[in-house]
This record gives structure tokens, sequence and C-alpha cells, in this order.
């Protein structure tokens, strides 16, 4: 990719209903001709409860800025091997996937059975 060259910025979106089609969670419109990031880089903002004088001398709330690192589960999974995968979910608080497969599947087939 060239100096010159616009990088694609995905923005983050919300539906406004709560019953809309990804149940509140956000989503990234990708245009036809880019690919879902990898990585998503987001800046967690937290109120210090400090002010300082803003150029007309009225209180501007100060703010901690704190950037994050979100990478693409499907991207690890393809790259690591079973167990480093597994070694990953678990640091985020998540169950080994073969867990997850399993409880996943029955869940289904519940819902699949309160069906018919």
């Amino acid at each position: 990719m060239s100096a010159n060259e616009k990088h694609w910025i995905p923005e983050i979106c919300y539906e406004e209903s709560e019953e809309g089609i990804t149940s509140n969670i956000p989503f990234i419109n990708v245009p036809e001709d880019e690919v879902m990031p990898k990585v998503v880089f987001i800046f967690e903002s937290k109120d210090t409860g400090e002010v300082e004088p803003d150029t007309d001398g009225s209180d501007l709330p100060v703010y901690e800025m704190n950037l994050h690192q979100y990478a693409d589960m499907a991207i690890l999974k393809e790259g690591l091997t079973p167990l480093e995968y597994d070694r990953v979910r678990n640091v985020l608080g998540l169950e080994p996937l073969h867990h997850a497969v399993k409880k996943g599947k029955a869940i289904t087939d519940a819902v699949r059975k309160s069906i018919t």
C-alpha cells in the first residue's frame, strides 16, 4: 500500500431498536471493496473527575484515554494451535472451544425441539 492510499476506517454501529437483528451487539458495515479488520483499536475514555479551564476560562472535564485492541477470534483460531487458541479463550474468560461447541449444540437442539 502506498503512503498516499487512504486507509478505510471502520465505523462501529448500533441498532436503534433492542429488537433488531444484532441483539444489541455492535456491527461494522463493510464496503464491498473492503474486508473486516483483523484488529479493531478503540479508546476507553474515563472522566477523571478533574477539570481544567478551557479557552474561555470555563471548566472543562479531564478525561483519561487508554487505547485497547480487539482481535478477530476467527483469525486467531486459524493461526494458533488448538491448545494455544484455548489458552487465549481461557485468558478471556471463555471455555475451551470443545466445551463451548458442545453447549452451543445442546442449545440449538433444544431450540429445534421446541419449534417442532
